[in-house]
């Protein structure tokens, strides 16, 4: 059970021992729970591990950009094997508590607050200097308040953990309201932005900054509702150095990692001997036998029968979302042209623009993401890192707090930065309707953040989620035979995802009660 490998979990590379007698000597020539945290190296090698889990959860594409109407996924009806089936069901709304995708994220985000706690309950004795500390404390209560906003938001009401387990008693927390998660969440941010600093340089490090807390608690204020409070921040993030790069393809290239417009990515690096290269364009890329066409001439593998390609698939949907001439479409979404025999792709050429473009008669064009499409030399082993949050989304985000505040013109300026970055020649847009520039803002978060796991939250936030998806779904449903008349059936309990059906059967404190959720 997860909850018993979480108790006593440690860092990466670290093993606690506990003594068998109390008599016994800490092992002095074995690293352990006794001897560990005493230096700087220590705490970085224990914060390490806290950041580790952000591999998972931060590109969390499965259950937050497949949920919603941006991508699908390719069918392949011969390959249809329990992953398959699982991911399916996220996209189409038929999940269950059993369902593997949405467990990992639980599972995960806990990983990353026990180890961050492990962090916090031993910093303040150490022998560190008052700076070492600021800095390893503030990174862990961001740590944990990011972990657990993905968890309340994804979840509703979870048990807060906030010390160290180390017995069983303490591992078996009931539920707690999502008001009181939140207010921690608010708590651990508030701290860490007083203790970390703004960046000192770009390219940044890739630890969390001062900039990364204060742009975690705007999107958690307005996730409240609390313009007032998110505007703030936001305005104070515009003072520490960050700015949009000239080119909206700029932000994606590798060359770029932890640019002046990055306010927080999940770090990866290429290389057979790291362990810590990235490899989502190969989940992203579709349904082929010869990725090469597609990937600079990396040596090939066959997604179109490992089941591993045509995931977070583009919809048509997003794609008339974009105005025309908007360069973001090109650079976000390649399109595949080739045969299609009903179960999978066999690409011939790649990276057409989908802008005008229509498939040659018998042949079908599959758009897929190209946003992370970067030079690398190995299948799988890609150098790109997961955007968490990027200065255009702060600018987007400030329009729409100051928009719900009546406050239109000042909106106006923060949203059309961000599209004029893209379109210096357009017209800028102008409303004086609060109406309209919400749905502006709203598109304009859509085609600027595509692929980055925002829509979804958008669409909760704006409380349009259900009357979106519902239709949405009757849509695909009309497209696509496969999809079975229980799909895309969305009501307010389809916006949370079920605890784990593991979690919830060995802790009944944790039934999935509504008052909770």
């Amino acid at each position: 059970m997860f909850r018993y490998i979480y108790i006593f979990m440690t860092t990466t590379a670290l093993l606690f021992v506990s003594c068998e007698h109390a008599l016994d000597l800490i092992p002095e020539d074995q690293v352990s729970g006794g001897n560990f945290f005493k230096t700087e190296a220590d705490f970085t090698q224990a914060l390490n591990a806290a950041y580790h889990p952000l591999r998972v959860v931060g590109p969390d594409y499965y259950i937050s950009e497949m949920r919603s109407d941006n991508t699908h996924y390719e069918h392949n009806p011969a390959i249809q094997g329990t992953a398959v089936a699982m991911r399916s069901d996220i996209a189409n709304f038929t999940n269950d508590a059993s369902n593997n995708y949405s467990n990992q994220m639980y599972y995960e985000s806990y990983r990353g607050v026990s180890r961050a706690n492990i962090i916090l309950g031993q910093i303040d004795q150490s022998a560190l200097s008052q700076e070492a500390k600021n800095r390893f404390k503030g990174e862990a209560l961001f740590l944990r308040a990011f972990y657990y906003f993905k968890l309340v938001r994804y979840f509703g009401g979870v048990p807060l953990y906030l010390q160290q387990v180390t017995n069983e008693e303490e591992a078996f927390l009931p539920r707690s309201p999502k008001a009181e998660v939140y207010n921690q969440i608010v708590a651990d941010a508030r701290q860490a932005i007083d203790l970390l600093n703004v960046p000192s340089g770009f390219p940044q490090s890739g630890y969390a900054t001062k900039g990364s807390a204060t742009m975690l608690l705007a999107d958690v204020y307005a996730t409240l509702g609390q313009y007032d409070e998110a505007e703030k921040l936001l305005l104070d993030l515009g003072t520490m150095g960050y700015d949009l790069l000239n080119n909206y393809a700029d932000v994606f290239s590798t060359a770029n990692k932890n640019s002046r417009e990055s306010i927080f990515e999940v770090q990866f690096m290429q290389g057979l001997e790291t362990g810590m290269q990235s490899n989502f364009i190969y989940i992203f890329l579709p349904k082929c036998y010869n990725t090469s066409l597609i990937t600079f001439g990396v040596p090939t593998r066959n997604t179109a029968t490992d089941g591993g390609g045509g995931w977070n698939t583009p919809t048509q949907d997003l794609i008339n979302a974009y105005e025309p001439g908007d360069p973001r479409l090109e650079t976000s979404i390649g399109i595949a042209e080739g045969t299609y025999d009903g179960s999978y792709y066999f690409t011939l050429e790649a990276n057409k623009p989908v802008t005008g473009y229509e498939a040659p008669a018998g042949k079908v064009g599959v758009p897929y993401i190209k946003k992370y499409l970067n030079p690398h030399s190995n299948p799988n082993n890609t150098n790109d890192n997961w955007p968490v949050y990027r200065y255009a989304d702060a600018l987007l985000l400030l329009a729409e707090v100051q928009n719900e505040q009546g406050k239109t013109a000042e909106a106006l300026v923060h949203l059309n930065k961000v599209r004029n970055r893209a379109m210096p020649d357009a017209t800028p847009l102008a409303t004086g309707s609060k109406e309209v520039l919400r749905e502006l803002i709203l598109r304009e978060r859509r085609v600027e953040l595509a692929f980055e796991n925002k829509r979804w939250f958008d669409l909760i936030r704006a409380d349009k989620a259900v009357e979106v998806m519902n239709a949405y779904g009757e849509a695909m449903k009309q497209q696509h035979s496969y999809l079975l008349p229980a799909s895309y059936q969305v009501d307010e309990r389809k916006l949370l995802y079920p605890l784990p059906f593991a979690e919830v059967g060995v802790n009944p404190e944790l039934a999935n009660d509504p008052d909770n959720l």
